[in-house]
């Protein structure tokens, strides 16, 4: 009997769900806000934490092991009369085919981050109306990570996801918080759906393709065609960069990237990385002490 049962909950466990596609911690950081009695954010972290893992955020069939790591870090900066200020970090990562190494995908941080909320208020999420900006918040950035997750699987496989992204930001700009609108900054939410949908930045996207399906998920079969798929796929950047020097997907890229290129051009067989070397200290100079390291 124990035998039976255990092979069923291993069938069990290889079934697609409809629901629950993120695997995500949400962790809120009160340490700036000068309040003694830490429970409200206690209850907000709570909160926030069942909300995103238990949202069914598509209509698709997820393997339990298909689960979509990501984490929210909210540093608050300011909290008064169930009105909380701060900045929201944001990242995510990918599995990659035959093995247990998972890739990042995204590491955003967003400045504009403001929001009421009562303690035990109930968070929904509607796809046709405006709630609240702590869920808009949310869900925005929820639609964000599962469309670059599948933009990784398939070329402009995140359409659907960033067309949600896209819808939240319209709703949203009535709620008269920072962060939604063109004229809120030059790195916001408005200009982050906006640059992923635009055909001015296809190559970001391109590049997401090919570095992860073409690339890095091949690494265990053919590493040297990987790696050169790799590169094929960085090369990319270069016309953005030259149409766009300032464009803020290349800076989202390379925070979520640069430290696993040098861990991948440093290790395993040799290809050429002459001409990419030099590229990225061109396209992402910040980076040029990293760059130096990958021998």
């Amino acid at each position: 009997m124990p035998k039976i049962l255990l092979l069923l909950l291993s069938l069990f466990s290889l079934m697609p769900l409809k629901a629950q596609e993120l695997n995500a911690q949400f962790i809120v950081n009160a340490d700036l806000v000068n309040q003694t009695n830490q429970q409200i954010f206690e209850t907000l972290e709570r909160a926030l934490n069942e909300f995103i893992n238990s949202q069914s955020w598509t209509d698709q069939d997820f393997f339990s092991q298909e689960k979509i790591t990501c984490s929210f870090v909210l540093n608050l900066t300011g909290y008064n009369d169930s009105k909380f200020e701060g900045t929201l970090q944001v990242q995510s990562q990918r599995t990659i085919f035959d093995s247990n190494y998972n890739s990042p995908m995204i590491n955003f941080l967003d400045k504009d981050i403001s929001f009421t909320y009562q303690e035990f208020q109930p968070l929904f999420y509607s796809p046709a109306t405006f709630d609240t900006n702590l869920t808009s918040l949310i869900s925005f950035y929820a639609f964000i990570i599962l469309g670059l997750n599948a933009d990784s699987l398939q070329f402009k496989g995140g359409d659907s996801f960033f067309e949600q992204a896209q819808r939240i930001v319209n709703l949203s700009q009535q709620s008269g918080a920072t962060g939604w609108k063109q004229n809120d900054g030059n790195r916001n939410r408005f200009w982050l759906i906006d640059t992923l949908r635009s055909n001015t930045f296809r190559e970001y996207r391109q590049t997401m393709y090919t570095y992860h399906r073409k690339g890095l998920d091949l690494m265990t079969q053919a590493p040297d065609n990987a790696k050169n798929s790799v590169i094929e796929s960085l090369l990319l950047l270069e016309n953005l960069y030259n149409r766009r020097p300032n464009a803020m997907l290349l800076q989202m890229f390379f925070d979520a990237k640069s430290a696993e290129i040098v861990s991948l051009f440093s290790d395993g067989p040799e290809v050429d990385f002459d001409r990419t070397s030099k590229m990225l200290q061109k396209i992402a100079p910040f980076y040029q002490p990293q760059w130096k390291q990958i021998k």
